[in-house]
């Protein structure tokens, strides 16, 4: 799907659909909407007096211009109250526009800008590109049946002149970069574990190389060399080879930030087997490392003054002969000992080889990102992501970054009465605190091997999967936090 941003009046342009945008209790039309109202004669206003169009944010009304505008569908989107307007909204409004006009038929589409807000319009034309890219998102690479409807082909950003064009076109270009990014991550949490095995993730990054990304896969043995016991600890019940993924870009600077991502292709909990009821959700717990790689993907091409690593510590958990035990105790790259209680708090153990390994490459600040703890999402539900931190400046920041994008995030307590929970009467720790505060114990589990360095641990195992397509979230993998990484790092250049 290709989106372009054209200068033009957008009631001329002969397209499948043109979306147009309505503020709630707008009694006074104008702009696009006055030339549409009057082109239709009064069919939109008329629409309005009789309470089919409110202009609340979320409603979308079909109007069938028959043959007086050239394009024979017009969408008139609400945008809730003005006042109240933000890119998210815009990114929402878009996407479901995109979606129900998909559903219609159309394979072209074009756009209004939204010029008349405190919104820049950068960010305007940002969030249109990344919400019509959003919203047009599906997964449907192993359905052999047609489509009962064809895909939308391309959407127009539609400038009535040159004002703005500059930073229109580069807002819809950068929203395009990063949408795409998104979508990447998407499709590896949905692809199915057999063709998402820790080596085919490490070919999706090995695919991202380029001039100012250097990509660079480590073995078993090199792991081994290493003393990455908690990740080799794991990936001991599987056949699949477990893989240690590495991503430097390079764009200047003397500090490097650094992105690290749980990639538990799939996770059956191992000896601590699961229950079997949505254990095939399990091939999404990669989501964290699916975020890295493509949030490493798009820093790329957006080419910031930053230096950036992403790190993938990838593997299967499961059960077999080989398998870790609760009760075992492993050595982690640090040299720290873990007792294991329960093998399906594993994600913790490949995280905390991954960040021994940022603090020898001495990256700072760091973000790690995992589907880490069911007990986040019991505190959370599937709103938002768990943020816990041993630096508030750097949380901060990271907080702003994701109410930039609209991926909400909450702080949760880091108190060291939680740490009495993980002690261990056999070795330094245990990977599990039990059931209470499990997501603040598992963080303080993670901190254990971050050292001094700044450092946000984000949980998003409420957040990786959406049930329904909602607003830019389609149904599947959600691919946050990807826009938020990259707004971060973009931020910090």
């Amino acid at each position: 799907m290709r989106i372009e941003v054209t200068k033009a009046d957008i009631l001329t342009i002969e397209t499948d659909a043109i979306v147009v945008y309505i503020y709630e209790k707008s009694d006074d039309l104008d702009g696009i909407v006055a030339g549409a109202d009057k082109a239709l004669d009064e069919a939109i206003s008329g629409l309005i007096k009789n309470g089919e169009i409110n202009g609340k944010h979320g409603e979308i009304t079909m109007v069938y211009t028959l043959g007086k505008l050239p394009s024979p569908r017009l969408a008139i989107v609400g945008l809730g109250k003005r006042e109240e307007l933000a890119t998210d909204k815009v990114r929402n409004a878009i996407a479901d526009a995109c979606r129900t006009l998909k559903k219609s038929g159309a394979k072209k589409l074009a756009t209004a800008v939204i010029s008349d807000s405190d919104l820049k319009a950068q960010d305007v034309a940002q969030a249109l590109s990344e919400g019509a890219t959003l919203g047009l998102y599906e997964f449907g690479k192993y359905i052999t049946k047609k489509p009962d409807y064809p895909g939308v082909d391309s959407v127009s950003i539609v400038v009535a002149d040159d004002k703005d064009l500059k930073q229109i076109t580069s807002g819809s270009q950068r929203g395009v970069i990063i949408a795409d990014g998104v979508c990447m991550a998407r499709d590896m949490a949905n692809e199915p574990g057999n063709y998402m095995t820790p080596t085919d993730m490490a070919e999706v990054a090995l695919n991202l190389a380029s001039d100012n990304i250097t990509v660079t896969v480590f073995d078993k043995d090199w792991m081994q060399e290493k003393g990455m016991g908690g990740l080799l600890g794991v990936a001991s019940g599987s056949v699949q080879p477990p893989k240690f993924i590495v991503m430097e870009y390079k764009g200047g600077g003397d500090k490097t930030v650094g992105l690290v991502g749980k990639g538990l292709t799939f996770d059956s909990g191992g000896i601590s087997i699961k229950p079997s009821d949505k254990m095939q959700e399990m091939k999404g717990d990669m989501a964290g490392g699916a975020s890295v790689i493509a949030a490493m993907g798009a820093i790329a091409k957006l080419k910031p003054k930053i230096n950036v690593t992403g790190i993938v510590p990838a593997t299967e958990n499961l059960p077999s002969g080989t398998a870790q035990k609760p009760g075992d105790v492993l050595k982690t790259m640090g040299g720290k000992t873990v007792e294991v209680i329960n093998t399906d708090a594993e994600g913790r153990l490949i995280l905390a080889d991954a960040l021994c390994y940022a603090n020898e490459l001495k990256l700072s600040p760091v973000v790690d990102i995992a589907t880490l703890t069911g007990a986040c999402m019991v505190a959370l539900g599937d709103v938002c992501s768990g943020l816990f931190t041993n630096n508030q400046e750097f949380a901060d920041k990271v907080i702003a970054s994701s109410k930039a994008t609209g991926e909400k995030m909450w702080q949760l307590p880091m108190y060291d009465e939680y740490r009495e929970q993980i002690k261990s009467t056999v070795a330094d720790i245990k990977n599990t605190g039990g059931r209470w505060g499990g997501a603040t114990t598992a963080a303080q589990f993670l901190e254990e091997f971050v050292g001094g360095t700044p450092w946000v641990h984000l949980d998003i195992a409420g957040t990786m999967l959406s049930d329904k397509d909602k607003g830019y979230l389609a149904k599947g993998a959600a691919g946050i936090p990807v826009r938020t990484l990259v707004n971060l790092v973009l931020s910090l250049a």
